[in-house]
């Protein structure tokens, strides 16, 4: 016996509680608790039946993916071991369930003879989104006991559902009013009473008579949306296979499907993300437990349509928002835009009248800063100019209450220097929201000198009440995200310089995965943004500014597609991207005049330009401590710029092509006649090159 396994005996009945919080992962010394119990139960004859439960939590939350890869994964007893034991056991055992039951925790449970459940349990198989399938029976005893169709909609779509939707089939005896492990004891005393025989899955068929057909339509389905990931047509294949084979080389099946994918990058890719989300959350001076300020009321300044977006995010989580115009018709045309966007919703039938009208209501429209007097946290979402954020900062110190939090949205504009415009630079902090802001994920939060620890975890918890992913980042110039986009972005313009044209740049990097490339993505937010921070970055610096093609481009009237003109043209109401003849021109002019011979330059060669960039500066900007660890730049460019999921983020993709690898190309582009510094590697990056270590 261990202590992850509490053992007590009701009567006849011995009660297992697995006891490994937070969610009762499937670790090794669980593994070997739940065997030891068992064996007590089945060797103690006064037992006559057992009840395998969880906490309150979880029943038991799947693997422990800490322990993947390490040999505590590989102990024995292995889960399937553990399963195989319980279905054997010649007592009944009933799972009783409550909470979260996934994962390695529900093939647990389908391995008991009876499941009982509390009715908002929550019963899944998530393990596809971590690019594997489920590999302790999953598989094959799902089908056995759900049915074909049921069974693979949930093994594909890893999405958990709720045990009373399981009421009336064999996965679920009997949902469980009151108090779950009286429940549990009661039906296991039923069966013994009753004499019920024991029901394995592995002895049950999967009948679906329609099953030829359904396995090729689902094929088709599968096939078509999971292009970049290969296990959800694993997981078709482990379940097809319970249909057509014996239980044993079904198992076989998955096992192999199961070992195949935990060694494709894509596993490997979505494993990394799970994993640096939750530490994406963790700050190493902000104890967990840091006493939070209260976010009851907050305000927005700016009804723009990042305003706008930012207010959404907060009216969707029931907390009221003051929104601040300086001119009625703004406001008017904020909150008419506000609306549209939820009645749009509501069309979709995502939400209904009653909702849109309580989310409206939440909302308090406002021409003066007096109405701020009360909020507990007010984020400007003005235009971004630092003379215009001063005076923004100056008055809302004036009416801002005492420890009430400000905040600003910039995007790359010093936090610092924002926070002296105040008497209280510990209430101030950086929150730049991405847009459209009440669609995307990611929350860059940065953190000033001065910055708060409390007002800091109190961001924190609120990203995560606003449904966001927050990632801390220190000050510099653009943060995190703009910061490496700049490099990026310049690699992109270097391209065009040597040879390439927009719609070749954006191709190869659309075919690595991106959403949009470079061109496309500047045309769609506006060019003129970057051709205001350029002229800002000239003006202080006016020497050190080297001119650009997208300066032509601007200069010449095409910001994008508000303007149905930027890198492409665009035709009236459409967003297609047409290759322009003038564009080609432009840049044509652009390398004559700058004496640039054009050369053929590969698809690959434009991948490994913008994507290495990216990975030199992300170096930089983890040395300079601007980012905490190197997969919290992952969690950046994942959900604020379109970087493929299947690639893990920027810094995860480079350990896997090798750091030693990224650095010599790097040498390479930075010994090119006129080369920019930039490309000369990072010091962080040659250093753990040469230790033959990685970023993650």
């Amino acid at each position: 016996m261990n202590d992850y396994v509490k053992y007590e005996v009701h009567g006849e009945v011995a009660v297992l509680t697995m006891n490994k919080p937070p969610v009762n992962g499937l670790g090794a010394e669980l593994r070997a608790g739940i065997v030891a119990a068992l064996d007590r139960a089945n060797a103690d004859s006064a037992v006559r039946s057992l009840v395998l439960t969880g906490s309150a939590r979880a029943f038991s939350g799947g693997a422990d993916v800490t322990e993947f890869g390490t040999p505590k994964a590989a102990r024995e007893p292995n889960l399937r071991v553990v399963i195989d034991l319980i279905e054997n056991s010649g007592k009944p055992v009933v799972a009783a369930i409550g909470g979260q039951c996934l994962g390695g925790g529900l093939e647990l449970a389908l391995g008991c003879h009876f499941r009982v459940a509390l009715a908002d349990a929550t019963l899944g198989l998530p393990e596809v989104k971590l690019g594997l399938l489920p590999g302790a029976g999953g598989t094959q005893r799902l089908p056995r006991l759900l049915g074909l169709e049921a069974a693979l909609n949930i093994i594909v779509s890893g999405s958990p559902t709720p045990a009373i939707k399981f009421k009336g089939t064999p996965l679920i005896d009997a949902i469980v009013d009151g108090d779950l492990v009286a429940g549990g004891v009661a039906f296991a005393r039923k069966v013994v009473a009753e004499g019920l025989p024991l029901k394995r899955a592995r002895d049950l068929k999967v009948r679906d008579p329609q099953s030829d057909a359904f396995l090729q339509f689902a094929r088709n389905t599968i096939t078509a949306a999971s292009k970049n990931f290969p296990a959800p047509l694993k997981c078709f294949e482990a379940v097809a296979a319970s249909v057509s084979k014996p239980f044993d080389e079904g198992l076989q099946v998955e096992r192999d499907g199961f070992l195949a994918l935990m060694a494709t990058p894509e596993s490997r890719a979505l494993r990394h993300v799970f994993a640096a989300e939750r530490a994406a959350t963790k700050i190493a001076d902000v104890p967990e437990g840091t006493a939070l300020r209260p976010v009851n009321q907050v305000a927005v300044i700016g009804a723009g349509t990042m305003g706008g977006g930012i207010t959404m995010n907060f009216v969707n989580a029931g907390v009221p928002v003051v929104l601040l115009e300086t001119q009625q018709a703004a406001l008017d045309k904020g909150l008419a835009t506000i609306r549209k966007n939820y009645e749009n919703s509501m069309n979709k039938g995502k939400l209904t009248q009653a909702q849109v009208d309580q989310r409206m209501g939440l909302i308090k429209p406002t021409l003066s800063y007096e109405d701020f007097r009360d909020v507990d946290l007010v984020i400007e979402a003005v235009f971004e100019s630092m003379d215009v954020k001063e005076q923004v900062f100056r008055k809302l110190d004036e009416v801002i209450k005492p420890g009430a939090i400000l905040a600003s949205n910039t995007s790359a504009l010093n936090l610092d220097q924002i926070a002296a415009f105040t008497k209280r630079p510990q209430d101030v902090i950086g929150l730049h929201f991405f847009s459209p802001a009440n669609v995307m994920r990611l929350l860059e939060i940065v953190r000033g000198a001065k910055t708060a620890a409390d007002v800091l975890a109190t961001c924190m918890a609120m990203a995560k009440k606003i449904k966001k992913i927050a990632v801390v980042s220190g000050v510099c110039d653009g943060f995190i995200g703009n910061r490496m986009l700049a490099r990026y972005g310049a690699a992109a313009n270097g391209l065009l310089n040597q040879g390439a044209l927009p719609q070749q740049v954006d191709g190869a990097l659309q075919k690595f995965g991106l959403a949009m490339g470079p061109f496309r993505m500047g045309d769609l937010a506006g060019l003129d943004i970057g051709w205001a921070g350029r002229k800002r970055r000239q003006a202080e610096n006016p020497g050190a500014y080297v001119p650009v093609v997208a300066d032509r481009i601007c200069e010449a009237g095409r910001f994008g597609q508000k303007t149905g003109a930027g890198w492409y043209r665009y035709e009236a109401g459409k967003r297609d991207p047409i290759p322009d003849p003038m564009v080609e021109a432009l840049i044509a002019e652009y390398r004559k005049e700058k004496g640039l011979t054009p050369r053929k330059i590969s698809d690959a060669e434009v991948v490994e330009r913008c994507m290495y960039a990216l990975v030199n500066e992300g170096a930089r900007i983890l040395a300079e401590g601007i980012a905490a660890r190197a997969s919290d730049i992952d969690i950046v460019y994942l959900n604020g710029y379109g970087f493929p999921l299947h690639r893990g983020g920027p810094m995860l993709y480079a350990d896997m092509v090798g750091l030693p690898n990224v650095v010599r190309r790097l040498r390479q582009f930075a010994a090119e006649p006129g080369a920019d510094p930039s490309w000369q590697p990072a010091p962080l990056l040659v250093k753990l090159a040469d230790e033959g270590k990685t970023f993650n």
